[in-house]
């Protein structure tokens, strides 16, 4: 069953109010905007119709006007032959026509009224059309939107992110570990003074005489 059930009850529709009423925005304007193609669909077809009909009525009133004009000169004929009998039979059948002539006159005004009122019907559910579509596109773009908020709040919330953080936080505790050994090994150890330093070198001095005695020594036996 569809949501209108006329075309004035499409035209008067608030839309809306029809989609905050409704529990599944989307699919509701999607029904909307389906039946509202197929009542413009309706409405053209019988505007259509109308306007064939119309041309049907002309063409059968030009055929009447032809059949009164060929009345007349039976009349004139059977006059001028001493029939007055003859042409009051043709006049009647002249008034006939005009007589129908001017019944489908007034239907073709009938009809034109009709057919302005299908055409401001027309003019309106296009507009509504317009609206619908327009609300249609927001709610899309509404609902993209929020799912892109959504994949960002996950990926900033997610479990992933938690798992990954989690495992930041035991990598830091390792090397937190890793510099407070290396920092305690120097925990107590006295700075050298100025003698030992010395002491050093002319330790090294003597290491550096001896093996250079070393090697000329090996030289010569060579």
């Amino acid at each position: 069953m569809g949501i209108f059930s006329r075309t004035r009850d499409i035209i008067a529709a608030n839309v809306t109010d029809l989609l905050d009423r409704a529990e599944d925005p989307a699919k509701m304007i999607r029904m909307i905007i389906l039946e509202m193609e197929e009542t413009l669909v309706e409405v053209r077809a019988s505007a259509a119709r109308t306007i064939a009909d119309q041309k049907e009525m002309r063409r059968h009133i030009a055929k009447l006007e032809a059949l009164q004009t060929s009345w007349t000169e039976k009349a004139q004929l059977a006059l001028s032959k001493d029939r007055e009998d003859l042409a009051k039979a043709a006049l009647v059948e002249k008034q006939k026509a005009a007589d129908m002539a001017g019944q489908l006159g007034h239907e073709i005004e009938v009809l034109d009224e009709a057919l302005r009122a299908s055409e401001e019907d027309i003019a309106k559910l296009q507009a509504k059309l317009r609206e619908a579509r327009a609300r249609q596109n927001s709610l899309v773009t509404r609902m993209e939107s929020a799912q892109n908020r959504l994949r960002v709040r996950e990926a900033y919330a997610g479990e992933k992110v938690n798992d990954a953080f989690a495992r930041f936080d035991m990598l830091e505790r390792r090397v937190d570990m890793a510099e407070g050994r290396a920092d305690a090994m120097g925990l107590g150890a006295q700075p050298k003074t100025l003698e030992e330093e010395i002491a050093e070198l002319q330790a090294s001095d003597k290491v550096d005489a001896e093996l250079a005695a070393l090697k000329a020594s090996m030289n010569k036996g060579e």
